[in-house]
């Protein structure tokens, strides 16, 4: 008979003595436990021990945690984490070097442990911690220790950040621009400013005062990469955290230092790959950078405005070589010549061109691209604009509705103005090889519109079309992530139309035409079995479970829990991990449960409660895209944030399918579309001349021998 689950058999660890092998029963309280493992080993004051996980973690086991223990597990009979706490905070105060040096050891890696955290924290040791960095007595390994210790108490998120001094703030900052420092102390130093912007917008004034982007500079041109990203990572939070009216003038600042010549130089073509952190971090300043544009952008152009009625007469000058008329001559002839003269640079409102630039977006960022293109790229702007004027009036290429339209489209695929995205590492190198990287994007694309529009001999009445074969081309050249704006260039010299239509072609290949009545009909026959298949599919992977992370202040510092169905669909089981697993979590490993009886409702994106508390995540698209929760009981909540689209789908469907509603996310959508062709396809597959036979084949008989099978393991 097997034992019953709630009985353990674990090995416990005590120095100096041989492992016990016990078993423990879960149902018993933990300090009743310990109190039999001390009396194992005439050990007195029980009350004074508790148990570790024996792993490279040295988590203490508590009552919450407990039932991450399983079977075979290793755990070690340590001192009790207030008696631990209260050791280290003695013997980091001793007047031996030696002692202290250990004692901070012990101490940072002690401090991951939130259990140890709470009783540090609770004999003031983060003020403890703040006083030996502000004495400045000690340096190198010890303040490493320190520091290092610092972060991790901190990153529990007990303590808030907007209790510490300017002198040590003063300090911290110190110790990022000095111009030799050891590097764990210059990498915990970059990881606390970045913690103290990002978290108060008291501490983003007092470090925006400490430190310059020029002290920054020199940490990017070293060599550890650890270094660089936390460096960019500092760039961002206080880019992110600036007013509106400072971004541009900070952005301004990045370029004087040549920021983006540095990270191309000794970051992205450094001699190192690209690490996960990096990515995020230049994909963060990505679209910070790309963001400084989202004013111009919903900027409507004055019409009333001379200064910037002058950019309009800039560009019928270079297009068309002619200088501002003076006042001679009559007004209505001046008037028809200026007509014309917009007419064929595509205007949409010939008399007055102005009125075009009203639409937001693309606002004054379109007038603002095209004046560039005509300046920077003189002879490409005016033979755009005469090959067009000299053809006929259906089949020109509008140059100004087409720059307005696809300033419109680039804003929307480059997300111009959205937050970025919590777990995103979709950065393109091209975007740093140039200062005006945006308006260079502008100029390859026009041209590719001016082009793909004569190869698709395209009218007036096909813009629309021709404007979606170019988002196609250029979304299609931008996931390969080519290197430099050139790469990207030839990239789409290859993706023509004619390439366009062969790939779209490919696409739809084997695609039969469903829309008969015959087919119709037999199509709604087949959809409940799909539809049924779909949710049984769905309701499997709740009970394979998913682990998803908490969001917190610092992305480095993830922090994981696990949620599954139990096989008979009757009950949710949910937990705290320590790291995120590499399988299935048990169910008896998860602590809490929800009956599923008791889910009264599931909501998502801002009607979640967690992203009204958010205030920082609630603009944000992409989590909001990824959040729902479970409504049960009371009024009580059990939050999610998905780890990505295809996860949130699966549970909202499965969760909505719990409770007899309709599965409605589009992944629904896309399988039920997939499955129902390939059912469809399987039924009306032709059969002609063959045979179809009555019996199944014999099964044939067995190999002689199995040499030709290969043991994976």
């Amino acid at each position: 008979m097997p034992p019953p689950a709630d009985i353990l058999k674990v090995a416990i660890e005590w120095p100096g003595a041989f492992p016990k092998l016990m078993e423990i029963d879960q149902k018993k309280p933990l300090s009743a436990i310990i109190k039999e493992v001390c009396e194992g080993w005439q050990l007195p004051n029980h009350e004074t021990y508790a148990l570790q996980n024996a792993d490279s973690t040295n988590f203490y086991i508590t009552e919450k945690n407990r039932n991450n223990i399983k079977n075979g597990s290793i755990l070690r009979l340590t001192k009790s984490p207030g008696q631990m706490a209260m050791q280290l905070h003695e013997r980091i105060q001793s007047s031996s070097l030696d002692v202290k040096l250990d004692a901070l050891k012990d101490l940072a890696n002690s401090s991951r442990d939130i259990t140890f955290a709470q009783e540090f924290i609770n004999l003031d040791g983060i003020s403890l911690l703040t006083q030996m960095v502000e004495s400045g007595t000690d340096f190198g390994e010890m303040l490493s220790f320190t520091l290092t210790a610092f972060v991790e108490l901190m990153d529990h998120g007990i303590v808030s950040w907007d209790t510490f001094s300017v002198a040590f703030i003063k300090k911290i900052a110190s110790f990022v621009c000095k111009s030799s420092m050891d590097s764990a102390v210059l990498q915990r130093s970059l990881a606390i400013l970045e913690s103290m912007v990002l978290n108060s917008q008291d501490l983003y004034q007092k470090v925006a005062q400490e430190i310059t982007i020029g002290q920054l500079m020199p940490h990017l041109q070293g060599t550890d990469q650890d270094i660089q990203t936390y460096t960019i990572a500092v760039i961002n939070a206080l880019f992110l955290k600036a007013p509106e009216e400072k971004r541009q003038e900070m952005a301004h600042i990045l370029a004087q230092k040549q920021l983006r010549s540095i990270i191309l130089t000794n970051v992205i073509r450094g001699p190192k790959p690209i690490n996960e952190e990096m990515a995020h971090q230049l994909y963060m300043l990505q679209v910070l950078t790309f963001n400084l544009l989202e004013d111009r952008m919903m900027t409507k152009m004055d019409p009333q405005d001379q200064a910037q009625r002058d950019i309009i007469f800039e560009l019928r000058r270079i297009a068309f070589d002619v200088e501002c008329e003076s006042n001679s001559g009559s007004i209505e002839k001046r008037k028809s010549m200026y007509t014309r003269d917009y007419k064929k640079l595509g205007f949409i409102n010939h008399v007055n061109p102005a009125v075009d630039f009203t639409q937001i977006p693309p606002g004054m960022l379109a007038l603002d691209n095209m004046l560039y293109f005509a300046r920077q790229h003189q002879d490409s702007y005016i033979r755009i604009v005469l090959e067009n004027s000299s053809r006929e009036d259906k089949h020109e290429c509008p140059f100004g509705r087409s720059s307005i339209e696809l300033t419109k489209m680039l804003c929307e695929i480059l997300k111009v103005g959205e937050l970025p995205s919590e777990n995103c590492h979709d950065f393109h190198p091209m975007f740093f090889t140039h200062d005006r990287s945006f308006e260079e994007f502008f100029c390859i694309c026009i041209q590719l519109l001016n082009k793909t529009w004569k190869e698709m001999r395209a009218t007036s009445e096909d813009f629309n079309k021709v404007m979606q074969v170019v988002r196609e081309q250029i979304t299609r050249a931008l996931t390969a992530k080519p290197n430099s704006l050139d790469q990207f260039k030839s990239r789409l010299q290859n993706l023509s139309y004619t390439e366009i239509l062969k790939i779209r072609q490919s696409e739809r290949m084997n695609q039969e035409d469903f829309q008969s009545r015959p087919i119709v009909e037999l199509r709604e026959k087949i959809q409940p079995e799909i539809m049924e298949l779909i949710k049984q599919q769905r309701l499997n992977r709740l009970c394979e479970g998913t682990c998803f992370r908490k969001i917190s202040s610092r992305r480095r510092q993830d922090k994981f829990w696990y949620c599954r169905l139990s096989p008979n669909h009757k009950v949710l089981h949910y937990g705290d991990l320590e790291e995120s697993p590499q399988g299935e979590v048990p169910h008896d490993s998860l602590q809490d449960k929800l009956p599923v009886a008791d889910i009264k409702a599931v909501v998502t994106g801002k009607d979640c409660p967690h992203m009204k508390e958010k205030g920082a995540l609630k603009q944000n698209k992409e989590v909001l895209e990824l959040a729902f929760s479970i409504l049960y009981e009371s009024d009580e909540y059990l939050n999610f944030i998905a780890p990505d689209k295809h996860e949130y789908c699966v549970w909202t469907d499965g969760l909505n399918a719990l409770l007899g509603k309709e599965m409605t996310s589009e992944f629904t959508r896309s399988d039920l579309d997939t499955l129902l062709n390939m059912e469809m396809k399987l039924r009306l597959l032709d059969l002609e001349n063959i045979q179809i036979p009555e019996a199944p084949p014999p099964i044939p008989k067995e190999p002689s021998n199995y040499d030709f099978v290969y043991d994976c393991n």
